[in-house]
């Protein structure tokens, strides 16, 4: 074999290795919990950037994001192609340009890197270079084109020993440790040293040791809490003739739970607007649930008849009334970010696909006595959007519609997002969707009850509230600015130095 020759084939075998690697990283995540390959598959991107050009380097980062969000957001294709009235070529074509452009901020990571570092990595490199990179990658992709924080790689940390850090840095703090941990075993694989292995075990066993404290206090009695999964299928969800056996369904499931507390619909469980069925749906279910002595959360659209603007929306009824509108919107699932592409393709047309953000304020809505810290969908993988509710909020509510992902990986990625909510904020977590996963978290992000996918259910069970505040909602994301800062200094001082 020739030189070129071995050359090419070394070259080859590394972009294959990327690709697997980002292939595997998803089985972190639920619904695989497959905690330890995060580490895995960072040290063999890591190790793969290791002796080529920065064009090789960028090429191989975006093999890597290729395998990572092909498989991780896979879910995309399903929105598309079963929800989005697309046929499977183009379904498969927007599908890979999603994929190809979050692919694409990993191969700027990887070419950035071999700008800046020589072609051969050093230690400091693998273990402070690389790990604020990813960190970069993973801020970036949580803010650009208002943000796409799914897959943070703490996130998928959960149910490991690096959880322990969650309620003092947060999951992208997680993330970090997690790069790091790769770092090291990247160094050690260089070097040959495997004394950097032991300090991996030491972050991991700080974690597992971090694990049973308790930043948080229960505050007030329990309250008796009850979800109703509806499970009405979005292809049939806003048809006009579905409405009334859809209003009566989550009604007759509210009256057989009038010794609740609190009964919790999902997002849009009412699919037309408020002011259409306020006078003969929501006031008589109102004066029932006052004598009840049971509030009701319920998500339906609600529309300003001046603007002639409409909102995503939870309304509280019962002992007193309130709105929480969403503020942080779904591109092409809940507004259109180009109105030239609708009638272009049917799915830039879903329905309902024309809402306004609401306003942020810090105003909480009250329910069963207490204040409640609401989401809808999508916004609880805002790490610091959530944060705005607490301390104030002695609970967390999520009310989402996952029907859009079928039988996918979304939905269980989704709830294992409101599982770090949780634990970051110390707060239980009230989990209301379509067609599950519902669920009822407490305030260590542990799963307490859920639903089945896929059937009506209700879930009934008693929540905690809390008071008091955990390091992370303190300080924010402080902390981690401030080791990203110390980091970054510690590598330039050691590379001039070398």
């Amino acid at each position: 074999m020739t030189t070129v020759m071995k050359h090419a084939f070394l070259t080859w075998r590394g972009d294959v290795i990327a690709l697997l690697a980002g292939m595997l990283l998803p089985l972190s995540f639920s619904p695989f919990h497959y905690y330890p390959l995060a580490v895995i598959s960072l040290t063999l991107l890591f190790v793969s950037w290791q002796g080529i050009s920065s064009k090789q380097s960028a090429l191989r980062g975006f093999m890597f994001g290729l395998g990572f969000f092909g498989v991780g957001v896979s879910w995309v294709y399903v929105a598309i192609h079963d929800f989005g009235s697309s046929g499977m070529p183009l379904g498969i074509l927007l599908t890979a340009i999603f994929v190809a452009f979050f692919a694409s901020y990993l191969a700027f990571i990887g070419w950035a890197i071999k700008k800046i570092s020589p072609v051969n990595l050093s230690t400091i490199d693998f273990v402070l270079l690389l790990p604020v990179a990813w960190l970069a990658f993973e801020l970036f992709k949580g803010w650009f084109l208002t943000g796409f924080p799914w897959l943070e790689v703490g996130a998928g940390q959960i149910d490991g020993p690096l959880s322990g850090y969650t309620p003092i840095i947060g999951v992208l703090g997680v993330s970090l440790l997690t790069a790091i941990s790769a770092g090291l075993l990247a160094a050690s694989w260089q070097t040959k040293r495997w004394s950097f292995t032991f300090i991996v075990l030491m972050i991991w066993l700080g974690g597992y040791f971090l694990q049973p404290v308790i930043w948080t206090q229960p505050v007030d009695k329990e309250i008796k809490v009850t979800i109703i999964q509806g499970n009405i299928p979005q292809d049939i969800k806003w048809n006009p003739d579905q409405l009334y056996k859809t209003l009566a369904l989550y009604k007759a499931r509210t009256e057989q739970h009038w010794d609740s507390d609190l009964v919790v619909w999902p997002e849009n469980a009412v699919t037309v607007f408020y002011h259409q069925v306020k006078a003969f749906y929501l006031d008589p279910l109102e004066k029932e649930a006052r004598a009840n002595k049971t509030d009701i959360l319920l998500g339906l659209p609600v529309l300003n008849e001046t603007t002639d603007e409409y909102y995503n929306s939870i309304m509280s009824l019962g002992s007193q009334q309130g709105f929480y509108y969403k503020s942080h919107l779904v591109p092409f699932g809940d507004y259109v970010p180009f109105e030239w592409l609708r009638g272009i393709i049917k799915f830039f047309d879903l329905p309902m696909s024309s809402f306004r953000p609401g306003p942020i304020s810090n105003d909480l809505v009250h329910a069963a006595g207490q204040a409640i810290g609401l989401s809808i969908c999508y916004e609880d993988t805002f790490s610091t959007e959530v944060l705005r509710s607490v301390p104030a909020a002695s609970m967390l509510v999520n009310a989402t519609n996952n029907a859009w992902y079928g039988d996918s990986f979304a939905p269980h990625q989704h709830l294992q997002i409101s599982q770090n909510r949780a634990l970051e904020t110390g707060r239980p977590t009230v989990r209301a969707t379509t067609n599950g996963v519902s669920a009822f978290i407490d305030f260590k992000g542990q799963l307490q009850q859920q639903t089945e996918q896929f059937e009506e259910a209700t879930l009934t069970g008693n929540v905690q509230p809390r008071q008091g505040v955990t390091p992370y909602v303190t300080w924010g994301q402080l902390p981690l600015w401030l080791l990203s800062l110390f980091m970054l200094i510690a590598w330039a001082y050691y590379r001039r130095v070398d």
